[in-house]
């Protein structure tokens, strides 16, 4: 005789009440019926028994929830056929597509990245819940932008083999404008000053968006009220409560901030304590802030951290600086130590270096401050950071500082560089009025065969000019770092091909400069040349020039003497975005038959004296 049960989600209720009962069976089989796309597999992981377990009421309210906790099934019924049990179910669709449309200020690249979090995305098991989910979490996000008249409307097509087609049409609608923002509870400072400091505004200028209200502007503008206060020694400053109010018309927004400015504070006393590794006086010259001066948490915060770096020049990297104030509210002063523990010194064990395929490891280490065995600098290896940008090999570097395992003492400063092009090959063939046919080829290699060394070739030629350069730099032509830069040059000009002018030029010379560097920053240069001009004028050419050239000979020998100095804090040498160059330099020729001088300055744009 043939007995069945039907348990559905409905009368688990029931079953746990004990309501219905049934009589308990050792179980001989398992079937599962109604699969498509979920493996037998995972419904028997599900289930929780096997066979040969004994079958009973409690147990199926446990298989039930067990298989209805997956998610994959909206119904689940269980059947009994002699001493087999029958497992039916009906799996959730799968979603065939998810498509977006209307949203512009979140683009659906992210929306989609999001909405595949949460569980809503192609092939996955769709869920209605989930959706009604996903679409109040994007109201909530348009809702931070300042859009509260956003709708969303979500569709679900079904289609064949149990799936479905999910879309979400977004209509986002105008942000919200903020009509008025008011601060309530000031008295020391101007409501006009302190809204004007906010990100947030009542009225924008023309392309921007100040005037929108959203979330994250509004919390960061609060951090500036509270930052201000703190700053200018109000240490009870607080911020009560903060309304923001629509209209119903869901278009305009008012913003109301509730504060206690309470009191000014000033600065008792100064003090340093804790374990003194480095001279009192020495810490002391690094706080800012001073006995009398109004108390200010971004002074506090600034000399805690320059008492950190003083700590770090001596391998104390990772010190710990705690400033304590000692507020006393009827003087209205605040007492403030600030208290040291240095930990150990810490050194540098090794310096590892990865991904210079073509830069030899020599030219690298030859940048770092940082040494192997020192101690431990932050400073330093920044500086070293600073160095290797300047080389224009990188398109990228990374600096870590693990700590050694097993040890509290050492780190290992391990780079990693991201090697970019350092040479260049171009070329043209051209043809123009009254240069006749133009040629020209330039190779210029800034990390040649991987040492550091710059090597570069110029050649030019047309009918008017005649040009041949080469040059070879070694910034490390000592173990010291004096450089060294030797170039070669050769132009000849026939200026009657180009009818301005009737003369013809021949130039040559070799030039030597080398570089002595005075500090991290500063560089002396010092350079000399031997060059030879011959000057052809015609009989066509003015008149004062060829008397000139009778005078003074055709042929002219010049030895310049290169003397300068430069000043370069710069983070790169192409594109910097911080720092500053600053040249002199003064070039002089008493020998031979051309005799001039010459001086120049240059800083950012620069500007020149000659003679």
């Amino acid at each position: 005789m043939k007995k069945k049960f039907l348990i559905l989600v409905a009368l688990v209720l029931v079953l746990a009440s004990k309501s219905w009962a049934f009589e308990p069976f050792v179980i001989k089989d398992i079937q599962v019926v109604g699969l498509q796309r979920i493996s037998l597999g995972a419904v028997l992981n599900d289930l929780t028994l096997k066979v040969g377990d004994t079958f009973s009421e409690k147990r199926s309210i446990e298989v039930i929830r067990s298989l209805f906790k997956s998610g994959f099934y909206h119904d689940i019924s269980l059947e009994r056929d002699n001493d087999v049990l029958i497992v039916t179910v009906k799996e959730r669709p799968a979603i065939a597509s998810i498509a977006v449309t209307g949203n512009k200020d979140i683009d659906t690249e992210t929306m989609m990245a999001e909405l595949k979090k949460l569980g809503l995305a192609e092939n996955q098991i769709f869920n209605r819940s989930l959706l009604d989910n996903v679409e109040q979490g994007l109201r909530q996000q348009y809702f931070s932008l300042g859009k509260y008249g956003v709708k969303i409307i979500s569709k679900v097509v079904p289609k064949d083999q149990n799936r479905v087609d999910v879309s979400l049409q977004i209509r986002e609608g105008q942000a919200a404008e903020i009509r008025r923002i008011n601060i309530v509870g000031n008295t020391v400072f101007e409501e006009e000053d302190l809204v004007g400091r906010f990100e947030l505004a009542e009225e924008a200028a023309f392309f921007s968006d100040a005037d929108k209200y959203s979330q994250p502007k509004l919390r960061a503008d609060l951090e500036t009220l509270r930052s201000y206060y703190l700053d200018r020694g109000f240490i009870n400053f607080k911020i009560l409560s903060t309304q923001v109010t629509i209209s119903p018309n869901k278009k305009d927004i008012f913003v109301t901030i509730n504060i206690s400015e309470g009191e000014k504070f000033y600065v008792d006393k100064v003090i340093v304590a804790g374990e003194m590794v480095v001279p009192k006086e020495e810490l002391m010259a690094q706080i800012s802030i001073l006995s009398g001066d109004v108390f200010s948490r971004r002074e506090v915060s600034v000399s805690s951290n320059f008492l950190g770096e003083r700590l770090g020049f001596d391998g104390y990297a990772f010190a710990n600086v705690n400033a304590v104030p000692d507020i006393n509210k009827e003087e209205k002063k605040v007492s403030l130590t600030f208290f040291i523990d240095p930990g150990k010194r810490v050194y540098v064990r090794r310096i590892n270096i990865t991904g210079n395929d073509k830069t030899n490891d020599e030219v690298i280490r030859r940048e770092f401050r940082q040494l192997e065995g020192s101690w431990y600098e932050p400073k330093k290896l920044n500086r070293t950071r600073t160095r290797l940008q300047r080389l224009s090999f990188f398109e990228d570097l990374n600096i870590e500082t693990p700590q050694v395992p097993g040890t509290d003492d050492q780190v290992d400063v391990n780079l990693k560089v991201v090697e970019g092009s350092t040479g260049s090959i171009s070329g043209g063939i051209g043809y123009g009025e009254p240069r006749g046919i133009l040629f020209n080829a330039k190779v210029s290699l800034n990390n040649f065969v991987g040492t550091g060394k710059r090597v570069s070739f110029e050649a030019s030629n047309d009918d008017i000019n005649t040009v041949y350069s080469f040059s070879f730099f070694n910034p490390y032509h000592t173990d010291s770092g004096v450089s060294r830069n030797i170039s070669l040059f050769f132009r000849k000009t026939d200026a009657g091909e180009s009818n301005i002018a009737d003369f013809n030029l021949d130039e040559r010379g070799l030039r030597v400069n080398y570089g002595f560097p005075l500090s991290e920053f500063a560089t002396a240069r010092v350079g000399a040349a031997a060059q030879k001009t011959n000057v052809d004028l015609t009989n066509s050419f003015i008149r004062f020039y060829q008397e000139w050239s009778l005078n003074n000979g055709e042929e002219f020998n010049s030895f310049p003497i290169t003397v300068g100095w430069s000043y370069d804090t710069r983070d790169r040498t192409f594109l910097s975005t911080a720092g500053h160059l600053s040249r002199i330099s003064a070039e002089v020729s008493l020998l031979g038959g051309l005799e001039y001088s010459n001086i120049m300055f240059n800083q950012d744009s620069g500007w020149r004296v000659g003679g």
